[in-house]
Formats: C-alpha cells, structure tokens, sequence
C-alpha cells in the first residue's frame, strides 16, 4: 500500500503542478466596453475549442479531476 500511496502523491503533485500553470496561463474574461454592445464575440469565439484557449481549458478541467480524485484517494488511503 506504501506504493501505491506514493504514486498517488506523486500524480497529486503533478496534477497541482500543471493545474496551476494552466489556470496562470489562461487569458482574462474582461472584454471591456466591447462587452456591452456584443463586439466581444468574434470568428475566434466560435471556434474556440481548436485554439490554444479552448485547449487551456480542457488541460484545467481534466488536471482538476485528476487533482480531486487522488486527493480523495490519500485520504482514503493515508
């Protein structure tokens, strides 16, 4: 169980590691004045899932499972 208690850890610290870098990363939501009068939507808004914003999100949503599940996980273990 010391093992696998370790590798847990381990994946905890990475997955904090990499949910950090991907949270500073990530752009600001403020869109200034644009905002009000709808201008803050453009052509790279729609495909936002091919750009590097759309693949900074899914990196922070999958790295904060992966952080909540082996944070569990030492609890359940340690």
């Amino acid at each position: 169980m010391a093992i696998l208690n370790g590798i847990v850890i381990a994946l905890l610290v990475v997955s904090a590691l990499i949910l950090i870098v991907t949270i500073l990363l990530q752009p600001g939501e403020s869109n200034g004045l644009g905002a009000i009068a709808g201008g803050a939507e453009t052509f790279f808004g729609k495909n936002k899932a091919k750009s590097m914003e759309g693949k900074l999100a899914l990196a922070t949503k999958v790295s904060a499972v992966v952080f909540i599940v082996c944070g569990l996980l030492v609890a359940v273990l340690g």
